[in-house]
């Protein structure tokens, strides 16, 4: 679970209707992340994008650093699903299956994913850590997936093994929703290197 930095966090509300005005402020801000990156978005578009008056949105997320936290929270959650449906068993999913899924992780969550790469590449230093943490579960859990496939390899030999698969999943989210759909021929090019760098640090 992600901490949170700030003294006053997301206020959570009890009833339907709260909890609709909050899902949809999440949408609208994750949105206006996703066009604009962090450092541009501002409350005042997203309040815009969600149609609901500013007082609102800050009634529930008190500036922009508690927001981006919110959705870190939401993101945390969704990726460890995401990986928990790879299977790990080469009787189950050969290499070139794996390789694909981990890829895919950011891919997959659609519309989540591009702000997803917004927030971990942001520079703001507003939660940092909570960035910092973010990173480095989903760091962990590649490296559990690895060890896994590869018993033999130590938690210090997976790392940085790991850190290159994350960029190369964050590289295969870019490149997936260039204009026009994307470059296939690039998605086909990065997938065959990571199979080949992981076909080479995987053997025993």
């Amino acid at each position: 679970m992600l901490k949170t930095s700030t003294s006053r966090g997301a206020l959570e509300p009890q009833r339907r209707h709260g909890k609709q005005r909050v899902a949809d402020l999440l949408e609208a801000g994750a949105a206006v992340i996703a066009e604009r990156g962090y450092e541009a978005a501002t409350m005042t578009e997203v309040a815009a994008r969600a149609g609901a008056p500013i007082g609102s949105l800050y009634r529930f997320f008190p500036n922009k650093q508690v927001l981006g936290e919110a959705l870190l929270h939401r993101y945390a959650d969704l990726i460890a699903a995401a990986f928990e449906r790879i299977s790990d068993d080469p009787s189950e999913l050969p290499l070139e299956g794996f390789v694909d899924a981990l890829l895919a992780v950011f891919v997959g969550l659609h519309g989540e994913s591009q702000t997803i790469v917004a927030l971990l590449d942001a520079h703001s230093a507003d939660w940092s850590a909570q960035r910092a943490e973010l990173h480095a579960t989903c760091r962990e859990r590649i490296v559990r997936k690895l060890q896994a496939r590869a018993p033999h390899l130590s938690s210090e030999a997976a790392a940085p093994i790991a850190v290159v698969v994350m960029q190369n999943m964050k590289s295969m989210k870019s490149i997936a929703t260039m204009i026009d759909g994307g470059d296939a021929a690039a998605v086909a090019e990065l997938r065959e290197m990571t199979r080949l760098y992981l076909a080479s640090k995987l053997k025993q």
